[in-house]
């Protein structure tokens, strides 16, 4: 059996705490963020055995995990790379909305921790891009602190992240290779409305592909229920981006062919043809939501993720947005 007085007492509090929030963890049945915390601290190493014997509790997920047997990861490696996404997001639309980052004790953890360079407050003139920028961020601020409290000691670090806007700074690299920019010139997402929503994009439809991908590989069930509720999250942040660039492109088709270049970029970092797409009409009908003949959205591998947000079609450790590379076990893309 594993004690998980200490988590809940964690969550309880954050609860509190977010009372004005949407929870968007609770699931129909009843399932609750105490219970999925609790749950999820056994899942990524609890300490249950299986001869029958008691044990001791302990407050912490540190024996042997869940591992899934097709990635020869555990759960817990899973949700720390998810963990790492959410740090980049949560720290960009906390920059973006409030010029500050998140709070210094939410980016501890194993492994090497790193600070964000650039980032500033974007001045909306447009007061529903604004108020949804406000909500994402609060969102993904609420992504990290239950991730990292289900986690427990094995929560990995934040490390460092690029949000700067230099000429060779990952957004202007991005922006580069997907045509919106020409060599030595630079991308500031936090100049208007219109960049901040590209940078968004670029995000939002990264992180539903990757929560996608590795809902593939959690063998946890309760796991994969915390996954997916965060992935729908993802999801819905995502068609609202999309959407605001499609209406915005109506009259300005300019940001379509932009957000369509960035698509192509994502697909180039990350060797598809077909992964990802941009916003343009399909036939007589818009794309807000990306998916296959099927209907499906479909996913991305974490090598693929790390592809895209080292910002190289080659094998890599670091680079992009993740210039000193990324802590836990997966740390690694794939030459494309």
């Amino acid at each position: 059996m594993s004690d998980d007085t200490g988590l809940d007492e964690v969550l309880d509090t954050q609860e509190r705490r977010r009372a004005d929030r949407r929870d968007f963890l609770r699931y129909a049945g009843g399932f609750t963020v105490a219970a999925a915390g609790a749950a999820l601290v056994s899942a990524c190493g609890g300490d249950d055995d299986d001869d029958g014997g008691s044990s001791s509790p302990t407050p912490t997920p540190t024996p042997t995990p869940t591992t899934s047997a097709t990635s020869g990861i555990s759960d817990a490696d899973i949700l720390n790379f998810l963990l790492q996404i959410e740090y980049l997001q949560a720290q960009f639309y906390a920059l973006a909305t409030t010029g500050s980052g998140i709070a210094s004790t939410l980016l501890t953890g194993t492994g090497t921790q790193g600070s964000v360079t650039g980032g500033a407050k974007v001045t909306f003139s447009d007061d529903v891009v604004g108020q949804m920028a406000r909500e994402i961020a609060q969102d993904q601020l609420a992504h990290v602190e239950f991730m990292r409290s289900a986690l427990g000691t094995s929560a990995v670090a934040q490390p460092a992240i690029d949000l700067s806007v230099s000429a060779t700074s990952a957004f202007s690299v991005v922006a580069r290779a997907a045509g919106i920019i020409g060599t030595g010139e630079t991308f500031n997402p936090y100049a208007s409305d219109e960049n901040f929503l590209l940078a968004a994009f670029l995000f939002e439809d990264l992180g539903v592909s990757a929560y996608r991908g590795a809902a593939t590989l959690i063998k946890s069930s309760t796991l994969l229920q915390v996954a997916s509720g965060i992935m729908s999250t993802e999801a819905y942040h995502a068609a609202m981006v999309r959407t605001t660039l499609y209406t915005k492109g109506s009259t300005n088709p300019d940001l379509i062919t932009r957000a369509d270049g960035l698509s192509n970029a994502r697909d180039g970092y990350d060797g598809s043809s077909d992964l990802d797409q941009g916003i343009s009409n399909r036939g007589d009908a818009s794309n807000i939501v990306p998916t296959n003949d099927d209907g499906l959205v479909l996913g991305r591998s974490f090598k693929q993720t790390l592809n895209v947000l080292f910002l190289s079609a080659a094998a890599a450790d670091k680079g992009g947005f993740f210039p000193n590379g990324v802590n836990g076990a997966v740390k690694t893309s794939d030459a494309n």
